[in-house]
Formats: structure tokens, C-alpha cells, sequence
């Protein structure tokens, strides 16, 4: 890899590459990192059919008359889930159950790099839980997946059939009688141990970062990127993300379509 004097000289550099240049600077950095993190959002999950939730199309822009005198954010929200359960049920059950959507090439590509010891862990935002079925292992899911439940109460934990497949308007422990819920974490709710202090360690030793599907506009990530004081940063994502000015690479594209050139 070419060597600069300084950060400011580094950037200009790679800002200055177009096309396949920059994949192959992508790729060249890959090799020369030892500890590569990958911190993805709602973008990577969109190519498998999982809307997002502030774009044009995504999941806060669906109008639903049971749920129009909510605020979006309301309906995920802590305070939704314990004051208007039947609500908050009704919409997450409605909107959440991914249980039968496949991968896509990012999250197979991601999976591949990390089954080649190319890197070193994923943090997500995503609750969806395709980077398992994928493959990937060393998942750290900071909010949480919609694939876990457990009771509020006696805390037993039930599968990821259990809330949807449930009939009554809020589903009930069978153990104790209390209401179970979303392995989720909601508005209002802090990050979850250990996937927080497990995502935090990654950030802090990773060489190399690859934000990929998210705008960064929402607190967690943005922190989490923060804590990256590596030497290489790419940004794959279609619409401008906080951060650009300090990385390497940006590609304002699909990161399927990144990562498959990437890799071919």
C-alpha cells in the first residue's frame, strides 16, 4: 500500500481514485489489516426485502389506520410496550416477523470473509438476524434480535416462534403468567450486555472499519463508529453518511453490489 506523510495527504489520495481503483484499494487494505470490524444497518438487510425505517419506503412512511395516531418511534417503544401492550404487539407483529427472509450476497459475502479470517467481527443494528443465517458467527447485535423473546417476570426464554405464532393480543408467560416479550431493545431502553461491551472491544482493537447500510444517524451507531481509531475506514452506503470526511474509501452504492466486485 502507497505511503502518505499525513491523514489529510491519505484521504486526498483515496478520494482521488474512481471505479475499479477504488475496489482495488478496498482489496488492498483488506490483506494488509489484521483486525477488520464491520458495523452494519438497516441498508444491508434492504436488498433482502427488509424495508428500513426513514426512507421514502421504509417501515415509519407505511400508513396503517390502527396505527395512525402514533408517532413511529412510539410504537417501538418501551413506553408503548408496557403502557399499550395490545398495541405495541399488534404493530410488531405485523412489522417485524422476518423469520422467513433469506440472506443476501452482503450478508454471504460478510460471512465468507469472516470464515477466511478476514474479519474479525460484525456489530448490528439490524434484529433480524440474517448475518446468522448466513454464517457469521461473531455477530454482536447491540439492539438486540426479533428472533428471541423472554418473560418480563421469571426472565425464561422462548424461540423466535413464540410472539408470532401467539394468538392472544399480548403473549403470557406459561411459566409464571406475565408478558413476554422482544429480545429487542426499544426506545428508551439502554444497549444490551454483553453484545455492547463485546462490540466495544471490537471497535477498539479493529486496524480497519467497514460501515456499510446505515446513515449513522442514530446514536448507537454513530458511537460505535467514534470508538474506531484504526488506520483504514470505507463507507458503503447509497445516501450520505456521517463520517465521510474521515474515511478512506466512501461508496455511495448498493453494498451487495460493492462487496460482490470486491470479491469477484
Amino acid at each position: 500500500m502507497k505511503e502518505f506523510a499525513n491523514q489529510r495527504q491519505k484521504i486526498k489520495y483515496f478520494h482521488s481514485l474512481t471505479g475499479e481503483q477504488k475496489i482495488e484499494a478496498f482489496r488492498e487494505m483488506l490483506e494488509e489489516s489484521g483486525d477488520v470490524a464491520f458495523l452494519g444497518g438497516a441498508g444491508v438487510s434492504t436488498e433482502s426485502g427488509i424495508p428500513d425505517f426513514r426512507s421514502k419506503d421504509g417501515l415509519y412512511r407505511k400508513t396503517d389506520r390502527r396505527f395512525s395516531r402514533y408517532r413511529p418511534e412510539y410504537l417501538l417503544s418501551s413506553d408503548c410496550l408496557f403502557r399499550k401492550p395490545e398495541v405495541f404487539f399488534s404493530y410488531f407483529r405485523k412489522n417485524l416477523d422476518c423469520r422467513k427472509i433469506e440472506p443476501n450476497a452482503a450478508h454471504r459475502i460478510l460471512a465468507r470473509l469472516e470464515e477466511n479470517n478476514r474479519l474479525s467481527g460484525i456489530v448490528t443494528q439490524n434484529i433480524d438476524g440474517l448475518h446468522q443465517k448466513a454464517g457469521s458467527r461473531k455477530v454482536h447485535e447491540i439492539h438486540g434480535s426479533a428472533l428471541r423473546s423472554y418473560c418480563v417476570s421469571c426472565r425464561t426464554q422462548y424461540g423466535p416462534d413464540y410472539i408470532f405464532e401467539n394468538q392472544d393480543p399480548v403473549p403470557l408467560c406459561p411459566r409464571c403468567g406475565k408478558m413476554i416479550r422482544p429480545d429487542v431493545t426499544l426506545y428508551g431502553e439502554f444497549l444490551p450486555h454483553p453484545a455492547y461491551d463485546d462490540a466495544v472491544v471490537l471497535m477498539n482493537n479493529a486496524d480497519m472499519l467497514i460501515i456499510g447500510g446505515t446513515s449513522l444517524a442514530v446514536g448507537s451507531a454513530a458511537q460505535m463508529a467514534h470508538l474506531f481509531h484504526g488506520k483504514y475506514l470505507v463507507i458503503i452506503n447509497k445516501g450520505p453518511t456521517k463520517m465521510e470526511g474521515r474515511a478512506d474509501l466512501v461508496f455511495h452504492e448498493s453494498i451487495g453490489a460493492v462487496l460482490t466486485r470486491l470479491s469477484s
